[in-house]
């Protein structure tokens, strides 16, 4: 399915809802504009493999550019806006975009790019003029509104989050098919399957679209004639009010969002009328027992959750049923997972149940490369499994095959030669009433090589003191193993997170290991 079979069954449905600015894009409209960009990039010479960057703030066009290079056969590289000038066109340069389209809510960010992305030939811009770009509407009002005869389908190509280095683009393999052959992209068929999207899905992400997940479930919501709502930001008190206006029956967030909006007066949270919503979905990362324990108790049972990465080499599923029973973990490893799950040492060896390892997905129908890094591929690859494939992180299986998430591989803490995982020591202290965000890191030390360390964002009115570094301490030694306890905790005003909430860990243990903070 993709977004045409519905434009001509239900034309004026709204396809997309900008809720910050109430403007309604039809279905009519979403593939109209979609194919006239389809013809407009065929007409420049571009077709199937070749690749489009687009760089914009939460907007509906975004959709119309996306469906436009897809039914052509494209790789869509979207651009995290957050990023500098010379990051963000080192992505561009780097996934070897020829055309790149900007919304002139970034406009002026775009002449810093220019100089440094020389393989592009077109700039288009949307929204309003932006320097040095042509109006992306003027140059596809002639293209004709009529479907190309050929339509191959493309897909996106996404960069990592760079949390430990430069992003690494994420190139999938081609499939071959038309864009409307059956059956679509997986994540689209598991959407239908596993959560119930469908032509009455009203699905809500307050999370930015250049992301993988607001990206991919919002085209998955097109491509079954759901309704997309979009927010230009997350902010918790709007993300309800969206919830209960526009009826929201299925939603995706991430922990970060969950503890705001748990933050919120009671009497706020009791406003909004949430009853609409059948399934909300969490993932991007590991969401701490207490908070999922309360946002259940709140929202009642339906918050799921998924655990896999951009990558997409394979995915775990968890029912709000399921982990009542197995809190804190991120699904079974079974048929119902995208993958078969194995643990493995650093030497390749597999490792009995229990057994914290590197978590391994093996699926023989996927492959993946890091764009123009060999090296980083064969990274991914098992030491002798080709369908093997792993993003870093540690964890293990209980005796039920059940797989629970312990940390990144390269964030372990060794200290007097023991192993120590940052995110258990995480969950317990991000539900402090005290903090308002914190990490554990490993700090070097003499003696024991590396000290646990908690970087503290306290909660507004809190004070900085001696008093409350040791509150929080003991807060954790009633909780967790002591020799798991920070030895030290170091306050900050603010934590360095990605919009989907990840921890940016590589700049965090740069400033821990030089003493910055209070």
């Amino acid at each position: 399915m993709y977004p045409g079979v519905h434009a001509r069954r239900t034309p004026d449905k709204p396809a997309v809802i900008e809720a910050h600015t109430g403007r309604i894009v039809t279905y009519a409209e979403l593939e109209a504009g979609s194919i006239r960009f389809a013809h407009w990039l065929r007409a420049q010479g571009w077709g199937s493999g070749d690749h489009l960057a687009v760089l914009s703030t939460n907007d509906a066009t975004v959709y119309e550019l996306y469906w436009g290079a897809v039914r052509s056969g494209m790789y869509v590289t979207l651009v995290n806006t957050h990023l500098t000038a010379a990051e963000i066109a080192y992505i561009v340069d780097d996934c070897g975009a020829e055309a790149l389209v900007v919304s002139a809510t970034l406009a002026d960010l775009a002449p810093e790019i220019a100089p440094h992305i020389p393989k592009v030939r077109s700039r288009l811009a949307f929204g309003g003029p932006v320097p040095g770009h042509l109006d992306y509407h003027t140059e596809t009002a002639a293209e004709p509104a009529t479907e190309p005869a050929d339509q191959p389908r493309g897909t996106d190509m996404l960069y990592s989050s760079g949390t430990t280095g430069k992003p690494k683009g994420i190139k999938p393999a081609l499939s071959g098919l038309q864009v409307g052959a059956s059956p679509g992209p997986h994540v689209t068929e598991m959407m239908k399957h596993r959560y119930g999207f469908g032509s009455d899905t009203v699905y809500m992400s307050p999370a930015p679209v250049y992301h993988a997940a607001p990206l991919r479930y919002g085209a998955g919501t097109l491509a079954l004639g759901g309704t997309v709502v979009m927010l230009d930001h997350f902010d918790a008190e709007r993300s309800l009010a969206a919830i209960e206006k526009y009826e929201v029956t299925h939603s995706q967030w991430v922990p970060t969002h969950f503890v705001r909006m748990l933050r919120l007066p009671d009497d706020t949270r009791s406003r909004y009328d949430v009853s609409s919503m059948r399934v909300a979905v969490h993932a991007a990362a590991p969401c701490p027992v207490d908070v999922k324990h309360a946002m259940l108790s709140w929202w009642g049972p339906v918050i799921y959750e998924y655990y896999s990465s951009t990558e997409s080499c394979g995915a775990t599923y968890i029912s709000p049923d399921e982990w009542q029973r197995k809190p804190g973990s991120v699904g079974h490893n079974g048929p119902e997972s995208s993958g078969t799950v194995h643990i493995c040492d650093d030497a390749g060896t597999e490792l009995p149940r229990g057994e914290v390892g590197l978590i391994y997905f093996e699926r023989d129908d996927y492959t993946f490369e890091y764009h123009n890094d060999p090296g980083k591929t064969a990274e991914a690859r098992h030491p002798t499994r080709d369908t093997w494939t792993t993003t870093g992180d540690l964890g293990y299986l209980d005796e039920d095959d059940y797989l629970f998430l312990t940390d990144r591989a390269k964030f372990t803490i060794i200290s007097g030669g023991v192993n120590i995982y940052p995110q258990e020591v995480e969950n317990v202290l991000s539900f402090h009433p005290k903090i308002h965000d914190v990490a554990v890191v490993g700090t070097p030390d003499p003696e024991m090589g590396q000290l646990v360390t908690a970087v503290v964002h306290p909660a507004d009115g809190v004070a900085v003191t001696d008093e409350l570094a040791g509150e929080l301490i003991e807060f954790c030694r009633g909780r967790i193993a002591h020799y798991k306890c920070p030895r030290s905790v170091r306050f900050v005003d603010s934590l360095p997170r990605t919009a989907t909430g990840k921890l940016v860990k590589g700049a965090l243990l740069t400033e821990a290991s030089s003493g910055a903070g209070r």
